[in-house]
């Protein structure tokens, strides 16, 4: 499966989507702060890193800056909010928060890494 790289500002919808990515087979780590996004994706493959929905609509397109910087070839999905919308032209998918079942978030991961460029 994939070696996910999740980001995001709350740590328990952190660790229930790292739980949910691990259960549908996947390898997950985390990064909350920009120094550990740096720091992952320096010593990491990444297949996909997932942009959540609670980081504000300022903060994403930094993000991925940072993701693009030092990750270059890693897939991106952002999650998004209905009421805000997608912030993330550039990202590779988008998949709407919350999602309904939480499974849905697994496969879509699954799917997206398996896209070649």
């Amino acid at each position: 499966m994939a070696l996910v790289l999740c980001t995001g500002t709350d740590r328990t919808l952190m660790q229930t989507r790292a739980m949910v990515l691990e259960r549908g087979g996947h390898t997950v780590m985390t990064a909350m702060e920009e120094h550990e996004l740096i720091a992952l994706c320096s010593q990491k493959s990444f297949d996909v890193v997932v942009i959540g929905h609670t980081i504000s609509p300022i903060e994403k397109p930094r993000i991925l800056r940072l993701v693009k910087q030092y990750c270059p070839r890693v897939k991106v999905l952002e999650l998004f909010i209905p009421a805000r919308g997608k912030t993330l032209p550039d990202a590779d998918d988008w998949l709407e928060a919350p999602f309904t079942p939480p499974d849905d978030l697994a496969e879509h991961v699954s799917r997206l890494a398996a896209k070649t460029s």
